[in-house]
């Protein structure tokens, strides 16, 4: 059996720490290592320990889950608990893996742990391949996108347009956040706003790519490596 996953809670209401401590418990893949209810006592533990996975809600007093992400120079692996969603856009610019809106339902705490288990398995990190679908943020609600009709991403603003076989979705995520949560194999970044999928690309042009008869612009500090990559495939 694997050795289960260190995870803390970081939260300031007694009774989001019960809901989740009972969540945690009844999950075998899981161990509850410590919990806080402030920003500050959980910055000081993290600075000490490592951990696997952090439960942290965002609106707490002194120093709010977003300043304890920004604080603490490398932390864990996070899945923000809170009942504000107005600040959920802000979170995806440090790493967070998922979003969970209190009051937290059972179903949905495990669709969190079992997308964490995958990003963290070794499995996922050397057969990346095997990464069907990513799970992002689309009006509010997370939904699953196929990697398989996915043709690429644009930066746009604060958000990622997502252009795929069928449609267009507008996420709330950043270009980073994608390009992380994608197969290297299978996609590249071909500027600061564009991540390809590699198989999709029809042509190739000196300053652009061709994708679904779209002409889309390759950044000079990515043209080489670009190049070198579809030369190998």
């Amino acid at each position: 059996m694997n050795t289960p996953k260190k995870c803390i809670i970081v939260d300031d209401e007694p009774a989001a720490h019960y809901v989740l401590v009972n969540y945690i418990q009844k999950n075998p893949q899981l161990e509850l290592v410590n919990q806080f209810y402030n920003g500050i006592e959980a910055m000081n533990y993290l600075r000490e320990n490592k951990v696997d996975l952090m439960f942290l809600d965002i609106d707490m007093p002194e120093i709010t889950g977003l300043d304890l992400l920004k604080i603490v120079p490398s932390s864990p692996k996070t899945i923000l608990t809170t009942a504000y969603s107005e600040f959920a856009l802000e979170s995806y610019d440090y790493g967070v893996i998922d979003y969970l809106l209190k009051p937290i339902y059972f179903p949905r705490f495990l669709k969190a742990i079992d997308r964490f288990l995958l990003m963290d398995s070794p499995e996922s990190k050397n057969n990346t391949e095997s990464i069907a679908k990513i799970s992002v943020k689309v009006d509010g609600f997370f939904m699953d996108i196929d990697l398989e009709n996915l043709l690429y991403a644009q930066s746009f603003g604060n958000y990622v347009k997502l252009f795929t076989k069928t449609r267009t979705y507008l996420a709330s995520t950043t270009t980073n956040e994608i390009q992380n949560s994608l197969p290297e194999s299978l996609f590249m970044r071909i500027h600061k706003s564009y991540i390809v999928a590699l198989d999709k690309i029809d042509a190739i042009e000196k300053d652009f790519v061709v994708i679904n008869k779209v002409n889309l612009p390759i950044g000079i500090t990515y043209r080489r490596e670009l190049l070198e990559v579809l030369r190998n495939k």
